[in-house]
């Protein structure tokens, strides 16, 4: 059997204060089911904490309306480092993530309502769709975008994550990793200007390639229905020497550390990826817990250094407070969950 990504399961953020940062998330963005939280060391990134395993403090929260979810990221042995620059449209990494709305008027209105830093107005992208951009109390960059695709009801326009733009040194060679290793095969947009649409972001009056990439086929496995349609927009800036957006940190540090794919078959990935020239630079086993949850991650880097976070989940509590997780080594790995199963998952919402 070969592997299987079931979506973007999480986008993962570094945040002074995880209590914090989930209490925004959940209220302005209606990430507001915490499927686990745990404080614990963090023993197995060596290569990515100056080779030393470090505490810290993990919320992961989802939006029952549908995409990924946020892993809200604390250093609790360290001050988590901020960069020491202001990332511009182009710098490599993780730059700014999607998150999907079905009203984008009502999304941008309530945020300018509720004081949030608007970064200009609602514009269309090279593919039709309306979109506005964002920043964060922490300074992260967010696009809130519209889509079709939904699984519930939820508290707020918008879902969950969707995708990410990421900066590339080199956009031909991202479009081949990006299709190869996670099957975003199909170019929605490809092209080389001066962006109106980017331009309200920190350097975004640069001349920039830009690639918007899809997956041709539909998403299988248990969490498909609620991961939705994903996409991945790369930017490479022309007459800029981009700097690495994470340079001279940790991951865990304040911004984007990892974007991360619900998978089956860590075995077949495992191979698919060294085959393609980007092995796993670190691997927890099949028997790592996290909180409720379990299952076994890994990580690889994308040509730039992106740390891109694979999760094969085992275990996840469906209603904790009754006791009742969900054994997924048992179900055919291509098989959505029923969804009656998934909305059970909203039971656990938590309101601050």
């Amino acid at each position: 059997m070969s592997y299987i990504i079931s979506g973007i399961q999480q986008v993962g953020i570094g945040v002074a204060n995880v209590n914090e940062g989930f209490k925004w998330y959940n209220n302005y963005f209606g990430m507001d089911v915490p499927v686990f939280e745990e404080a614990a060391e963090a023993n197995l990134m060596l290569p990515y904490t100056g080779g030393k395993p470090h505490k810290r403090h993990a919320i992961l929260a989802i939006n029952m309306k549908g995409g990924g979810g946020f892993e809200i990221w604390q250093y609790t042995s360290r001050t988590p480092q901020a960069a020491t620059f202001k990332a511009q449209l182009g710098d490599l990494g993780l730059f700014c993530a999607k998150i999907k709305t079905e009203n984008v008027k009502a999304s941008y209105d309530f945020f300018k309502s509720k004081g949030v830093k608007l970064l200009g107005e609602i514009t269309k992208n090279p593919v039709g769709k309306q979109h506005f951009f964002m920043e964060d109390p922490f300074g992260n960059l967010f696009e809130i975008i519209e889509d079709d695709a939904w699984f519930a009801k939820g508290l707020r326009e918008t879902g969950g994550p969707v995708g990410m733009i990421i900066g590339v040194s080199n956009i031909e060679r991202s479009i081949k990793f990006y299709a190869d290793v996670l099957g975003y095969d199909k170019v929605q947009y490809k092209g080389e200007d001066s962006y109106t649409d980017l331009s309200v972001l920190p350097g975004g009056a640069v001349t920039t390639k830009r690639a918007i990439l899809t997956h041709s086929k539909e998403r299988v496995g248990p969490f498909s229905k609620l991961f939705g349609n994903s996409f991945i927009e790369l930017v490479e800036a022309k007459n800029y020497t981009p700097r690495k957006i994470f340079e001279n940190r940790f991951w865990g540090d304040l911004g984007f550390i990892h974007l991360c794919f619900d998978i089956k078959n860590m075995e077949a990935l495992k191979k698919a990826c060294e085959a393609a020239g980007h092995p796993f630079t670190v691997d927890g086993g099949a028997g790592f817990e996290m909180g409720e949850a379990a299952g076994h991650f890994t990580y690889i880097e994308d040509p730039d250094g992106a740390l891109i976070e694979f999760v094969e989940t085992k275990k996840i509590p469906i209603m904790k407070k009754w006791g009742w997780y969900l054994d997924l080594k048992k179900r055919a790995p291509e098989k959505p969950l029923p969804n009656w199963m998934l909305r059970a998952l909203g039971m656990n919402r938590k309101k601050v």
